[in-house]
């Protein structure tokens, strides 16, 4: 089962994310910030992140920094969530390490095209 780790500080969010995501047959965990959900790829590194933008103790950007300076943190495909859409955003988060965008609010159909254009749906 592939597994996906849901990095962001809002409980709904990560809530409706997780819904999506288990109908798409993924094994989700759930971080509320980039610091802990660094912590928890470092336990275990998962197929997938979905990832936020602003967030407390840690922001996507400096998450995304730190997992893929990491061993094993090249592996994970890390699709940012976020409500920025501006070229300069998208284009800092690609940079960054970033696989795919998605604007929130988004949809089951919305996300998991995203997954299938990293190739994990």
């Amino acid at each position: 089962m592939k597994t996906c780790l849901i990095v962001d500080d809002s409980r709904v969010i990560r809530k409706v994310s997780r819904h999506i995501l288990e109908t798409l047959g993924f094994a989700v965990e759930e971080a509320e910030n980039g610091q802990e959900g660094l912590n928890k790829c470092l336990e275990s590194m998962p197929d997938v992140v979905l990832l936020d933008w602003n967030m407390p103790v840690m922001t996507g950007i400096e998450f995304i920094t730190h997992l893929r300076q990491r061993d094993g943190g090249d592996k994970p495909k890390v699709v940012f969530c976020t409500t920025e859409n501006d070229v300069a955003h998208i284009r800092e988060a690609i940079s960054a390490g970033a696989d795919e965008y998605v604007m929130k609010p988004f949809d089951h159909e919305t996300l998991q095209i995203k997954l299938q254009l990293v190739g994990m749906a």
